[in-house]
């Protein structure tokens, strides 16, 4: 497994950010947003690869390729996270660090948004910080691949 190397992965309609709904998700863009993940990762000395798809069988062949590959996994998987269990086996797999983020608070949102069939997978997640939660989850990321 490299030490250096975290995998961003952004679920469907990522790619509209900065014009989908902005009062929710803000007018930042999906490659602002990767920027931000990949200049935290650098200030660590890690890698940052990205993978955006609307189409769930790339996420999870991009979770297969990580595995044994990549320190960490960060996921904004979009709506996938409330119901693909694909999703989840794959995430399952995936013997690193793994942080569900999310722009916006689920919790707060329409009550479909608040269960994710992904979570009992993931390390940790971090969710209601806007753009600053891509920079935050890669930290956490890190903090935890690197603890004692």
């Amino acid at each position: 497994m490299s030490a250096s190397t975290i995998l961003l992965l952004s679920g469907p309609n990522l790619n509209l950010l900065g014009e989908r709904e902005p009062e929710i998700y803000g007018t930042t863009t999906l490659t602002d947003l990767v920027e931000l993940a990949s200049k935290a990762a650098a200030e660590h000395g890690y890698d940052l690869e990205h993978v955006q798809s609307n189409h769930e069988g790339d996420l999870v062949d991009a979770i297969h390729g990580a595995r044994n590959r990549c320190a960490a996994l960060v996921i904004n998987p979009g709506a996938f996270g409330h119901y693909s269990y694909a999703l989840a086996d794959a995430l399952a797999t995936f013997e690193g660090v793994k942080v569900e983020l999310h722009i916006s608070n689920p919790e707060a949102r329409e009550h479909w948004r608040h269960e994710s069939v992904i979570s009992p997978y993931m390390t940790a997640t971090m969710a209601g910080f806007g753009a600053a939660g891509y920079r935050l989850a890669v930290e956490g990321a890190i903090a935890k691949v690197e603890a004692p």
